[in-house]
């Protein structure tokens, strides 16, 4: 198995209250506060075509999990059997990459204000892309 390394290079920053791992939702529909997607001002012909309304996944890097963790109680829950972190949402992973499904509501120049976002404060953002509709209404 290759252990190539890859750079990876932020498109912005996530501007939230959530500055408290501990009491951040575990998802983003379980209450999660409104948030900002702060985009480099190099990004702006890139998100463009984005409009309010749209569903997109924003792909963060989770800079403060854990990336020595294989196994975990799933949410946390010490009642809750270990399981092997791949198959969990768990941010604490060899690669913690986010994966948060979000709606935009407001469009401010390379800011995006956003509904249903768990990620912390100054989280780096990766990448976005659109929500595909089902392959039956495409």
């Amino acid at each position: 198995m290759s252990h190539a390394e890859y750079l990876l290079r932020p498109i912005g920053r996530v501007e939230s209250v959530l500055v408290d791992r501990d009491a951040a939702p575990k998802q983003g529909d379980e209450g999660a506060p409104d948030a900002w997607l702060v985009f480099d001002p190099g990004m702006r012909e890139g998100i463009r075509d984005i409009g309010v309304g749209t569903e997109i996944i924003v792909l963060t890097w989770l800079d403060r999990a854990s990336r020595d963790v294989l196994v975990v109680h799933p949410r946390g829950d010490p009642d809750n059997p270990l399981r092997g972190v791949f198959s969990t949402r768990s941010p604490d992973r060899p690669n913690p990459i986010g994966l948060h499904r979000v709606q935009v509501l407001v469009i401010d120049g390379t800011r995006m204000r956003v509904r249903n976002l768990e990620a912390l404060d100054a989280t780096p953002i990766l990448d976005i892309k659109p929500v595909l509709a089902p392959a039956t209404e495409r």
